[in-house]
């Protein structure tokens, strides 16, 4: 039997504790222990951008982060992306600009998103292309997604 660690961190800006083996990713920990289940498992090989989050102020991919490795660290998952006052801009811009379908890769192009935004404010569509390539969209293409971020850091 594999002695679980206890990994204590800030998830959304609460602190949070939670056990994982060490074996555990941090997207299994986040859905399975945690369960926060906006990050989706699409490849599970740091491919396809649909567990992004955003670690200590740096986009990562959920599935090649060790969940001990979060000790200590900040989190920021889709779950923190909205406030209690509503949709955060670029979820607004997504659900009125129609860049999404299933669901799947929708939360890493977010998370994914917002963390361009942090970094440039103000992005070229060239900018967003290549910042957001580590994403995967297999239903909506992509020019609807880029267009609703730029919409997003207009506001």
């Amino acid at each position: 039997m594999t002695k679980k660690l206890h990994i204590a961190c800030k998830i959304n800006g609460q602190p949070a504790e939670f056990l994982a083996e060490p074996r555990n990713s941090l997207l299994e920990a986040l859905r399975d222990e945690v369960k926060l289940t906006g990050a989706k498992e699409g490849c599970n090989n740091g491919n396809c951008g649909a567990c992004n989050v955003i670690l200590d102020g740096r986009l990562v991919n959920s599935c090649l982060v060790m969940a001990a490795e979060v000790e200590g660290k900040s989190i920021t998952t889709i779950e923190g992306v909205a406030t209690k006052d509503g949709l955060h801009p670029l979820q607004q811009c997504f659900l009125e600009g129609a860049a999404l379908q299933c669901g799947i890769c929708t939360p890493g192009f977010i998370v994914a998103a917002k963390a361009l935004l942090e970094k440039n404010p103000h992005p070229t569509e060239h900018d967003a292309r290549h910042f957001l390539a580590g994403n995967l969209c297999r239903c909506t293409g992509y020019d609807k997604i880029i267009r609703a971020v730029l919409e997003a850091a207009g506001k």
